[in-house]
C-alpha cells in the first residue's frame, strides 16, 4: 500500500500533531496518568492482567510495585508474560471463553 499521500490533521488550536488521547508505542506514559494508576494500585486488593504478555515495561512496571506491595497478581493470558514469575496466578487460557464462564454466560 501507499500512504505517501496520507496527511495527519493538524491541531487548529495550536497547529501540532493532532491525535488521540493514547499512548502509541514507544511513546512515554504522562506522568500524571502513571501516579494515578500508582495510587490506584496502592488502594486496591490485587491486581489482576488481562490479555497482555507485559513485554513492554510502561505495563510490567504496575506488576513489580504490585509485588513490592505484598499484592497478589493474576493473569489471563494466552501464553508466556514477562511477569510470570511475580504471579500468584496464571491462567493460559483465552480470555472471551475464560471471562464468558465466569460471567455463567456459557
Amino acid at each position: 500500500m501507499d500512504f505517501s499521500d496520507f496527511r495527519i490533521a493538524d491541531c487548529p488550536r495550536c497547529e501540532g500533531i493532532l491525535k488521540p488521547d493514547v499512548v502509541f508505542f514507544g511513546d512515554y506514559v504522562p506522568r500524571d496518568r502513571v501516579y494515578s494508576a500508582l495510587d490506584t494500585l496502592k488502594a486496591s486488593d490485587g491486581l489482576l492482567v488481562i490479555g497482555s504478555s507485559l513485554m513492554v515495561y510502561s505495563g510490567f512496571r504496575f506488576c513489580r510495585y504490585a509485588r513490592e506491595w505484598g499484592k497478589p497478581i493474576a493473569t489471563l493470558n494466552l501464553g508466556r508474560t514477562r511477569a510470570d514469575s511475580l504471579v500468584d496466578l496464571k491462567l493460559n487460557a483465552g480470555i472471551s471463553e475464560t471471562l464468558a464462564v465466569s460471567l455463567g454466560q456459557l
